[in-house]
């Protein structure tokens, strides 16, 4: 039976429908998910999953679980996966906690976390408001703890529709708990391979290749022995290598706390592999995209990157927009008159950003630099604000608004700055550079972003003119795309 404290889901939802204007029936459709979803679609909910399923577009989606995480509805979690098991490595509710390296003790490998790569940004439904199972790990089945908790489902074999989950299973020789101060027996039919053992909660594991020797041949019907001791921090068997049969491990547990272990079979043609294959995973809200939603940045203003670290993101797009004779205007029309007019632009640019999946990162005088997860995106937004603008200053009159703006994607790091969120790095440089190419009226994109999906679609029936540029950090000069009004 559910537990649901129904005063406090009442509260919430109220908090909730208010915060905004949402679609129909989009508020009755997440009460649903809370209501009646099942323990492991509550527990990490994904929000583009969410948007799939139930006909809500994914922006709006996004929002929704941001804005629940706000009232406190739901809890948010920053989740690095591994990309060749989909082993959630770690969990951490806050991005600050987040580390720039990984280390996945079941497929024996270390590496960099990329924001838009490995990290997954989950929704748990608050305790407070539905008490699940998974809340209480230490009460978890050990079968529980890793179909339920630790492995995420939807990490697929490159190619096709396997699960990697369910190949995994299918390799599993045992899998037990490890109580403190006591040894633990754990009977395993082993075949040609290897054996590797991980404890999916700190990731210490071991690797053992399944060697077939008569000398180390038992005799019929008689177990090998394979002793195994564990310090809490790591497993340290006592042979380097099994043979295939029958076996029983007996693990010695001699730390303070309960630990786990998976035993898995690694079949040859595995084992053989020079790397293992990145999985493809079905689509779900990544680091690198939240931290460009306008609505994450107002909601969580405190979410910080750790200063000392910084975070990768592999692509980001960012554009530049800055004011043509700003000076002028400002002469014009006093500086209190200007500046509530340029606010009244920021605000422009601000609500534009938000309805193309981008965020404003900071304004620099009268500049604005914007962020965005996707190429197509940005160029979409920049093509509306040309729109935006011209009706703005039909509305206003004289003096015009006048707008230049540049963009360029590529890989960037993710890092906090005078306590805000920002990115650093060459690709924001020479996104800053194009836009000092642009005219009036006119936005500079790079042959990276030009020449990324969907863009030049997107410029059909726009003037484009490619010119050369020097840009600073790129050897030689550059092409360079000039976009202007329809031709």
């Amino acid at each position: 039976m559910t537990s649901i404290d129904e005063r406090l889901l009442e509260s919430k939802m109220t908090q909730i429908e208010q915060a905004r204007a949402w679609s129909p029936r989009v508020i009755s459709k997440f009460e649903t998910l809370i209501r009646g979803g099942d323990e492991v679609s509550v527990y990490r909910a994904n929000p583009l999953a969410f948007a799939r399923d139930r006909g809500v577009a994914e922006p709006e989606s996004i929002d929704l679980f941001l804005h629940a995480a706000r009232a406190g509805l739901v809890d948010m979690h920053w989740d690095i996966l591994c990309p060749h098991s989909g082993l959630v490595l770690e969990s951490f509710g806050k991005l600050r906690a987040l580390r720039s390296h990984f280390v996945c003790g079941l497929c024996d490998i270390d590496g960099q976390t990329e924001l838009d790569d490995f990290i997954e940004v989950s929704f748990s439904v608050s305790p407070q408001v539905r008490r699940l199972a998974l809340h209480d790990v230490d009460g978890l089945s050990i079968e529980d703890l890793h179909w339920k908790l630790k492995f995420a489902d939807s990490g697929r074999l490159p190619g096709g529709q396997t699960r990697f989950v369910d190949v995994l299973r299918s390799l599993v020789r045992g899998m037990t708990y490890l109580p403190p101060g006591t040894t633990t027996m754990l009977p395993a039919e082993i075949g040609p391979g290897a054996l590797s053992g991980v404890n999916v909660q700190t990731q210490a594991g071991f690797m053992l290749p399944v060697v077939d020797t008569t000398a180390s041949v038992p005799m019929p019907d008689t177990p090998t022995i394979v002793r195994i001791v564990y310090d809490g921090q790591r497993f340290m068997p006592a042979v380097s290598a099994v043979p295939p049969g029958r076996a029983v491990f007996e693990i010695d547990n001699t730390g303070p706390k309960r630990g786990a272990v998976l035993l898995t079979n690694w079949p040859p043609e595995i084992v053989a592999m020079p790397e293992k294959p990145a999985l493809e995973f079905d689509p779900y809200l990544s680091g690198g995209m939240l931290l460009t939603r306008q609505t994450f940045r107002k909601l969580f203003r405190s979410e910080r990157v750790d200063e000392e670290e910084g975070l990768g993101i592999r692509q980001v797009t960012f554009l530049f927009t800055d004011l043509k004779g700003s000076t002028a205007l400002y002469e014009r029309l006093g500086d209190l008159n200007a500046y509530a007019l340029v606010r009244e632009h920021f605000a422009l640019l601000d609500a534009v950003a938000h309805r193309h999946a981008g965020a404003i990162v900071k304004t620099i005088g009268d500049a604005v630099m914007a962020a965005f997860s996707r190429p197509v995106d940005a160029v979409a937004a920049a093509l509306r604000i040309l729109q935006e603008i011209d009706q703005f200053n039909r509305d206003h009159g004289q003096p015009a608004i006048i707008l230049k703006m540049g963009a360029h994607s590529g890989p960037s790091i993710a890092v906090t700055l005078n306590e805000n969120l920002d990115y650093f790095g060459q690709t924001v440089n020479i996104a800053a550079r194009v836009q000092s190419f642009a005219d009036a009226g006119e936005i500079c994109l790079t042959e990276a972003l030009y020449t990324a999906s969907g863009v030049r679609e997107l410029l059909v029936g726009h003037d484009v003119r490619e010119f050369v540029a020097p840009l600073r950090g790129v050897e030689g000069n550059a092409g360079v795309y000039r976009v202007t009004g329809r031709s």
